[in-house]
Formats: C-alpha cells, sequence, structure tokens
C-alpha cells in the first residue's frame, strides 16, 4: 500500500502514542473493512482496545505516560500486510471482471 503517509502525525501527537501506526488507518473504503475483518479475533480485539484507550485519553485532555506509550518496537505493522493482500484480490477480481468475451 502507497500514498498517505501519517508518520509524521502519529509521532509528534501525544494523544496517538498510544496507538500503533496501523490503529490510525480508518475503516472508510472496502479494502481496509475486509482486511480489518480478516484480523485475527485476538489482534482485532486489541486494536479496539487501544482506539478506547486513546479516545479516553482525548476525552479527559490526559497524554499517556511512558508506561502506557507504546514503545518503537512494538509498533509493528499488523493490518497493511492484509491490506495489501485484499488490495491484490479487489484488483484481480476487477480485472477478472472486465475480462472481454471475443467469442462469437
Amino acid at each position: 500500500m502507497s500514498g498517505i503517509t501519517l508518520v509524521n502525525q502519529v509521532k509528534a501527537s501525544k494523544f496517538l502514542s498510544g496507538l500503533r501506526y496501523d490503529d490510525v488507518l480508518r475503516e472508510e473504503t472496502d479494502i481496509i473493512r475486509e482486511a480489518v475483518n480478516r484480523l485475527p479475533d485476538n489482534e482485532g480485539y486489541e486494536r479496539v482496545y487501544r482506539m478506547k484507550v486513546a479516545f479516553q485519553y482525548s476525552l479527559s485532555h490526559t497524554i499517556a505516560t511512558k508506561d502506557t506509550s507504546l514503545k518503537p518496537e512494538e509498533d509493528i505493522r499488523y493490518l497493511t500486510p492484509l491490506i495489501d493482500e485484499v488490495a491484490a484480490e479487489f484488483a484481480e477480481k476487477e480485472d477478472f471482471n472486465n475480462i472481454k468475451s471475443y467469442s462469437k
């Protein structure tokens, strides 16, 4: 997946310090929605938990402590490989649906 990067915004934000990079990706497209649906249950639950905690920090105008902040080595791309896989499948499906029959 290429395109827009949020690395600098996530690193600069105190409120996003408890989230992984892929947590910031919103489920606004069919590809990301499908990738999130393919997450193992435990990873999906952890994603939702991290987002709820970040939202609570935002509501209470507090910042994650060093103990609760995500460390750089813990920030793994858990969703991006699934997004790439789903995008390839969607592209393949689109290509297949656009095949024109030349038989008479």
